[in-house]
């Protein structure tokens, strides 16, 4: 009479076939993490971007001439927000902007918002961007504190495409 059982040569190949496709899953596993980090963070960098491209069209100025249409409406607030660029003097100001003039009266006392919150840097898990000045190189390794012309993550790590986060 046979007895029903598997064989120790048939459970050494099924382990050693879940093993190769282990050893196969897993780093593609490690990657598509990666990479959902880095979608999310080419997503964060684009709205942040335009809400600051958004917000120098509107408030744009050089220097003492007030050149956007809510700089010139708002002309006291106008050098309180922006720097010298028109770009903002910081991510906050993209939060909360009151406005004066003709849109305050008839609304009372209005609010222009480019965000609603300063995006978290995905690779990082805190708001800690790195910020540039209009009048900061693109290497530039500090902000100079004038104004944000653009933003980076503070990611000191590798893409996946082998360029540094920092670069994007």
């Amino acid at each position: 009479m046979k007895e029903a059982g598997v064989t120790l040569l048939e459970l050494l190949i099924t382990v050693a076939i879940i093993m190769v496709l282990a050893s196969v899953a897993m780093p593609l596993f490690k990657v598509s993490g990666k990479r959902a980090k880095e979608i999310e963070l080419r997503q964060e960098l684009r709205t942040v971007r335009a809400a600051v491209d958004t917000f120098r069209s509107e408030w744009n100025r050089e220097g003492d001439v007030l050149l956007g249409p809510l700089c010139v409406q708002n002309k006291l607030s106008c050098k309180e927000v922006t720097g010298t660029s028109g770009y903002p003097k910081s991510l906050g100001i993209l939060l909360k902007v009151a406005l004066s003039g003709e849109q305050a009266t008839v609304q009372g006392s209005a609010i222009k918002r480019y965000l609603r919150r300063i995006p978290v840097d995905p690779l990082t898990g805190k708001a800690d961007w790195r910020l540039r000045c209009y009048a900061d190189p693109p290497d530039a390794v500090s902000w100079c504190g004038e104004d944000v012309y653009d933003l980076a993550s503070a990611s000191p790590e590798m893409a996946l495409d082998g360029t540094k986060y920092r670069d994007w």
